[in-house]
C-alpha cells in the first residue's frame, strides 16, 4: 500500500509540474500581448497628438481646401483646328444657355410649377414632345386621377408582386383618354416638354432647357429671377466652321451640353478622369485628339456665406494644326462634283454616283487632301451633292489592275517571275473554270510592257508559278496551301489589306475574300478579289514612289499651346514613321517604277497626268457588283475605274489615288472617261499650287 501511494503522489507531482510550466508559458505570452497592445495604443496616441495638436493647422487647412475647392464651371471651350497654312477650320462661338440643375429635396409639384413658369417666360418649341412624355406629364400633374385608373384588384396584384410598379405606370398611360389630353393647350404642352427636359438623363447633371436662339430679353429675365429653383443661365460655346462643310465630317463632332458623355463612350472617358456632363469629342479628329483639344475648367471656392470665389481661371484647349491644305481640298471637291455632274450626262452612267480622291506626300505620310462625293438625283435634270469623305477610310473599292505593281513584286520574290521575262498574252483555261483573258490580245510582252498595257494573263502565269503549279490547258489548278498568304503578306507590306496608320478612329482594312479556291488566286493577282480603301491605295502608290518604304499616313502636323499668341508655342510635332520596308530587292522596286512610267508614256495611263511633271502610275478596271433595288441581293454587274500615280519620278513630291466605282454597266460597250478626267484635273491642280520643286 505504501509503495502504491508513493507512486500515485509521484504521478500527481508530475501533473502539477507540467501544469505549472504551462501556466508560466501562458502568463508570459499574456504579458507579451499586453505589452504589444500597450505599445500600439501609445503609438496611436502619439499619432493622434501629432494630428490634433502639432499639425492641427495643416490638416485643418487641407480638409477645408478639399471640401471647398470644387469645379463648378461648365466644360471650357475647346482648342481650334487649323489647316497646314494656318487657315482656321474649327473655332468656338459663344451661346446663351438656360439650364436646370435639380436642387436637393425638390418635389414633383415644385418641378411642375417651375416648368409652367418657364413656359410662360420662354419661347419653347415643343415639336419633339412625344406622346409618351405627354402622358407621363399628365400622370405627374394629375396624381389622384391617374391612380383612380388602376382597379383595386390591380393594386392588390402590385402588393402581391404579381404586377410591377412599371406595369402599373404603363396601365395608367394606356388609360389616359384622348379627351383628357386634348384639354392641354400650347402652354401645357410647352410645360410638359420643359418638364421632360428637366428630368431626362442623369439626375445630378445640368439639363439644358434652351440653348438655341436664346434672346437677350430671355437671358436677362431668367438671370434676374430668384423664384425658379434650380434654373440658371450661363454662357456656353458651340463649334463653328469658317470653311463651311468642307472636310467637316473628318473634323468630327462634339457632344452637346445636354447629353454630356454619350453612353457608348462612358467607360472610355470616365477612365480618363472626365465627368459625365463633360462635352467631349465623339467622332474622328475631335475624338482622336480630345486630350489636347479639351479645355480646363474654372475652379471656384465656396466661402462660409456660400459665395463662389474664382480661385483658378480655366483655359481654352490646345490648338491642332493639320497636314490638310484646305484650298487644295476645296478644289478637289469641286473637281469631283463637276466631273460627277458631267458624267451623268453621258451614256451608260446610270449607276455611277460616287467618286474618291486622295493626295499624300509619300516621303512624310502627310495627307494633303481626301475627298469623297456622291451625286443624288432631285428631279429631272436636277442633282445635289452629298459629302462622302468618310468613305475614304471606311469604304472600299475593287482596285483592279492598279495593284499589279504589288503582284509583280510577289512574283519576283517567289520565283514566279524574272526581270525581262517574255510571254505571249495567251488566255488561260483551267478545268471547270471560264476562260480568263486580258482586255484584248496584247501579243508578246515582258515584265515592263505587261504593266504598260495591263496584261491580265501575264499576272495569271506568275500567280500559277508562285502557287507551284505548272500550267496545262484545261488542267486542274492545284496550288500550295500558302499561296494566298504569300500574296496577301506581300500586298500588306505596301499597305493593302492593313491599316495605314492614319490618326483617325474606325479605319477599315477593306474586305478580305473568304474563299481560297485556286481560280480566285488569279483574280486576286489582278485586283479582282479583295477590296481596299482609297486611303490604302494612296499609301500603296506612295510606298512604290518611296522606293519600298511604307510611311504611316497622318493628319496631325503640330499641336500648339493655347497660352499666349496663337500658333507660337509648339507642344508636339509629328515625326514621319516608317511602318515597314517592303521585303524585296531594290532592283525589283525599280523595275516596277520603270513599268509605271511606261503606263503613263504610251500605255493605258496616257493622258492621266501631264508628262511635264515626269509622272508614273497605274490604271485599274475591275468588275464590281451592286444591289440596284435595295433588297439585299446583288443583281447588277458594273465596272469600276481606278488610278494611282505619283510625280516627279526622280524625287516624288506627291502620290494620289482616284476612283470611280460603278462607272458603267454591261448594257453598253461605252465607258465614260470620267476617272481619267478626275486624275488629270487633280494632278494639274496640285502642281499648279505646289510646283515640282
Amino acid at each position: 500500500m505504501i509503495r502504491k501511494k508513493r507512486q500515485i503522489n509521484t504521478k500527481y507531482s508530475d501533473y502539477y509540474k507540467k501544469s505549472r510550466e504551462i501556466g508560466e508559458v501562458v502568463e508570459k505570452r499574456y504579458n507579451i500581448l499586453i505589452a504589444l497592445i500597450t505599445l500600439v495604443v501609445v503609438l496611436l496616441m502619439i499619432g493622434l497628438f501629432r494630428v490634433q495638436i502639432i499639425n492641427q493647422r495643416y490638416y485643418t487647412k487641407e480638409l477645408k481646401s478639399s471640401k471647398e475647392n470644387i469645379v463648378l464651371g461648365p466644360t471650357a471651350p475647346r482648342g481650334r483646328i487649323y489647316d497646314r497654312n494656318g487657315v482656321l477650320l474649327v473655332d468656338n462661338v459663344p451661346v446663351r444657355i438656360i439650364y436646370y440643375k435639380k436642387p436637393s429635396k425638390v418635389t414633383t409639384t415644385g418641378e411642375i410649377k417651375v416648368a409652367y413658369d418657364l413656359a410662360a417666360l420662354l419661347e419653347i418649341d415643343y415639336s419633339k414632345l412625344t406622346d409618351n412624355s405627354l402622358r407621363d406629364f399628365w400622370i405627374r400633374n394629375n396624381k389622384q386621377a391617374a391612380d383612380a385608373k388602376i382597379k383595386d384588384e390591380e393594386w392588390q396584384k402590385l402588393e402581391e408582386r404579381k404586377l410591377t410598379a412599371s406595369e402599373i405606370e404603363s396601365l395608367k398611360k394606356e388609360r389616359i383618354t384622348d379627351e383628357e389630353l386634348d384639354k392641354y393647350e400650347d402652354i401645357d404642352r410647352e410645360a410638359a416638354y420643359i418638364y421632360y427636359l428637366m428630368n431626362k438623363g442623369y439626375s445630378y447633371s445640368e439639363k439644358i432647357i434652351k440653348d438655341d436662339d436664346v434672346t437677350d430679353e430671355e437671358f436677362a429675365l431668367i438671370a434676374s429671377r430668384q423664384d425658379l429653383p434650380g434654373v440658371n443661365v450661363q454662357l456656353g460655346w458651340e463649334r463653328t466652321y469658317p470653311e463651311g462643310d468642307t472636310l467637316k465630317s473628318i473634323l468630327g463632332t462634339v457632344s452637346s451640353t445636354s447629353t454630356g458623355i454619350p453612353s457608348d463612350l462612358k467607360d472610355y472617358y470616365l477612365k480618363k478622369g472626365y465627368s459625365l456632363d463633360d462635352r467631349v469629342g465623339i467622332s474622328y479628329l475631335e475624338y482622336q485628339y480630345d486630350d489636347y483639344l479639351k479645355g480646363t475648367k474654372d475652379v471656384y471656392e465656396i466661402d462660409d456665406k456660400g459665395n463662389q470665389i474664382l480661385t483658378k481661371k480655366g483655359s481654352r484647349g490646345n490648338d491642332l494644326v493639320l497636314t490638310i491644305d484646305i484650298k487644295l481640298q476645296k478644289e478637289i471637291e469641286k473637281i469631283l462634283e463637276q466631273q460627277l455632274l458631267k458624267a451623268k450626262k453621258e451614256a451608260n452612267t446610270r449607276y455611277y454616283n460616287t467618286a474618291f480622291a486622295v493626295v499624300i506626300r509619300p516621303k512624310t505620310g502627310e495627307v494633303l487632301a481626301m475627298a469623297g462625293k456622291q451625286i443624288v438625283r432631285k428631279g429631272k435634270g436636277k442633282y445635289e451633292f452629298l459629302d462622302y469623305t468618310t468613305g475614304v477610310i471606311t469604304g472600299s473599292v475593287t482596285a483592279g489592275s492598279a495593284v499589279k505593281g504589288a503582284s509583280q513584286i510577289t512574283g519576283y520574290n517567289n520565283g514566279g517571275l524574272k526581270i525581262g521575262e517574255v510571254r505571249n498574252d495567251v488566255c488561260v483555261k483551267l478545268a471547270a473554270t471560264p476562260i480568263k483573258c486580258s482586255w484584248k490580245n496584247l501579243g508578246t510582252l515582258n515584265d515592263l510592257t505587261a504593266l504598260q498595257f495591263s496584261s491580265n494573263t501575264y499576272q495569271f502565269y506568275t500567280a500559277m508559278k508562285v502557287a507551284g503549279y505548272r500550267y496545262v490547258p484545261n488542267g486542274a489548278f492545284k496550288m500550295k496551301k500558302d499561296a494566298f498568304k504569300i500574296y496577301r503578306d506581300t500586298f500588306a507590306q505596301f499597305g493593302l489589306g492593313v491599316k495605314t496608320g492614319i490618326d483617325l478612329p474606325n479605319e477599315s482594312t477593306g474586305i478580305k475574300g473568304s474563299s481560297d479556291t485556286p481560280g480566285l488566286l488569279l483574280d486576286y493577282s489582278i485586283g479582282q478579289y479583295d477590296t481596299y480603301t482609297p486611303l490604302q491605295l494612296a499609301q500603296y502608290m506612295g510606298t512604290i514612289a518611296n522606293d519600298g518604304k511604307r510611311v504611316g499616313l497622318h493628319l496631325m502636323q503640330k499641336i500648339y499651346s493655347s497660352n499666349g499668341k496663337p500658333l507660337t508655342d509648339v507642344m508636339e510635332e509629328y515625326e514621319p514613321t516608317v511602318l515597314n520596308k517592303v521585303k524585296t530587292s531594290s532592283k525589283y522596286i525599280k523595275r516596277v517604277q520603270m513599268g509605271f512610267k511606261k503606263v503613263i508614256s504610251g500605255g493605258t495611263g496616257t493622258g492621266y497626268i501631264n508628262m511635264k511633271y515626269k509622272p508614273a502610275g497605274k490604271t485599274g478596271t475591275s468588275q464590281s457588283f451592286i444591289d440596284t433595288n435595295n433588297d439585299g441581293k446583288v443583281d447588277k454587274e458594273t465596272y469600276t475605274n481606278t488610278f494611282a500615280g505619283y510625280a516627279p519620278t526622280n524625287n516624288p513630291k506627291m502620290a494620289f489615288f482616284v476612283a470611280s466605282p460603278n462607272v458603267s454597266d454591261l448594257s453598253s460597250n461605252y465607258t465614260s472617261s470620267v476617272n481619267k478626267r478626275i486624275a488629270r484635273a487633280v494632278s494639274d491642280k496640285y502642281f499648279e499650287m505646289y510646283g515640282t520643286k
